[in-house]
């Protein structure tokens, strides 16, 4: 099996966890991936093809919900006419989780305004827009497709927070997949806060930059 695929099918997170780092509602994450009943209707899973009943989050299915956090905060997207669209991506692409890599959002852009067109999607609710005779990514996919890191066409990593300067990483590699820099933990930088910058960053190696988001972040976190 190819190394990208088994990153990308990584059991990473739990639902908790996975919408602590995302700054979602668990029950919205959970809806996301299994679906459920809602006024008495049976909704299918946006995320997931089918529902499987796990409360494991792989690391496709974490970074396609860190795409639907970024509509979700811009627009009150109806999730059905998501859903449509991801299954037409699926469709066109033969992958699971189209939206973990980076082709659609780069070389493949005709892609993903193929899919909106089948799904019906609104054109207020557009990945992308056509602009003269090119296909231009609209804010909420731009941001998105910024917060992610890119390697071999697949989504190596994430980027907690909006603020693209930030030197905090989420990595499957690295730390289990929780935030860090350079290697070290975030929330274990914080727990030493008290230390100081200077003397922190001589203890874990890392720069006083570093150590200064770090510290940012967690705080940032603290506070949501």
């Amino acid at each position: 099996m190819p190394v990208t695929t088994t990153v990308l099918d990584r059991e990473m997170y739990t639902e908790a966890g996975a919408a602590r780092l995302l700054r979602l509602a668990p029950g919205t994450l959970h809806y996301w991936l299994e679906g459920g009943e809602r006024r008495g209707k049976i909704y299918k899973p946006v995320i997931r093809d089918e529902a499987t009943g796990s409360r494991s989050v792989t690391w496709a299915e974490f970074i396609e919900a860190g795409l639907l956090r970024q509509y979700r905060r811009a627009h009150n997207v109806a999730m059905v006419d998501v859903r449509n669209f991801i299954d037409a991506m699926r469709q066109r692409t033969g992958v699971p989780y189209p939206l973990a890599h980076y082709k659609p959002f780069a070389t493949g852009r005709q892609l993903l305004h193929q899919a909106q067109t089948d799904a019906g999607l609104p054109s207020e609710w557009a990945l992308v827009a056509p602009a003269g005779d090119q296909l231009l990514l609209l804010p909420p996919a731009q941001a998105f497709v910024d917060r992610v890191v890119w390697s071999d066409d697949i989504a190596s990593a994430w980027r907690p927070d909006s603020d693209l300067d930030s030197l905090v990483i989420v990595d499957p590699d690295v730390r289990f997949g929780r935030p860090s820099v350079g290697g070290v933990s975030t929330e274990i930088l914080a727990e030493q806060a008290d230390s100081g910058v200077e003397e922190l960053a001589e203890m874990f190696d890392l720069t006083e930059q570093q150590v200064r988001w770090a510290l940012s972040y967690e705080l940032a976190e603290q506070a949501a």
